[in-house]
């Protein structure tokens, strides 16, 4: 079961999820470019946590309650564009109110966290459907593939957003807020395509 092909399918996979929390890494450093290094392991690690967490849940659900799972993942992209519409208001609005143009430093919530972790990572759901074959075991060990993966992508995406955000000074909120909204309405539209 632990071959070159199961560990390959796990990087891919994980590569794929971590597209959104990539994305939003990006706008988190542009928000705060002086994020210190601790910090950006955090959101990195909370991005990994719920990138791995969703998967193991989604096959939980194929294995015991499947016909409350399909309900459930009509819901999926309306949860993540109301998520992250949110949050990437927010950005815009106060980027817009800092109209001096000086770098601030922005920080970003646990709460905000928090929602950003659950919006990115609830497409991953579906994943349970694509591992649900898999042992316990080899699921879990996909999960927690899917997590490094995540991890490692999450934190370029807060470095090159830190880099980009001291040089757009006072724009960076508005970039920001811009990337959060156009990835709720991605995840919401390709949900019907």
């Amino acid at each position: 079961m632990f071959n070159f092909v199961f560990f390959a399918e796990s990087i891919l996979l994980g590569v794929g999820l971590a597209m959104d929390a990539f994305s939003v890494s990006l706008a988190n450093g542009l928000n705060e470019p002086c994020m210190k290094t601790r910090k950006m392991c955090g959101v990195a690690g909370l991005f990994a946590f719920f990138q791995a967490l969703m998967p193991m849940l989604g096959w939980v659900c194929i294995h015991t309650i499947v016909q409350h799972f399909v309900w459930f993942e009509k819901c999926i992209p309306w949860i993540a564009l109301v998520l992250l519409c949110f949050i990437g208001g927010k950005m815009l609005y106060e980027g817009i109110k800092n109209k001096d143009g000086e770098v601030e430093c922005n920080k970003i919530g646990l709460g905000a966290l928090l929602v950003q972790g659950v919006a990115t990572s609830i497409d991953a759901l579906s994943v349970g459907f694509t591992i649900a074959e898999y042992e316990w075991f080899a699921a879990l060990v996909s999960a927690v593939v899917i997590a490094i993966v995540t991890f490692i992508i999450c934190m370029f995406g807060l470095f090159i957003g830190q880099k980009a955000g001291t040089k757009l000074a006072g724009k960076a909120g508005i970039l920001g807020g811009t990337i959060l909204i156009a990835i709720g309405l991605e995840i919401f539209i390709t949900s019907f395509f």
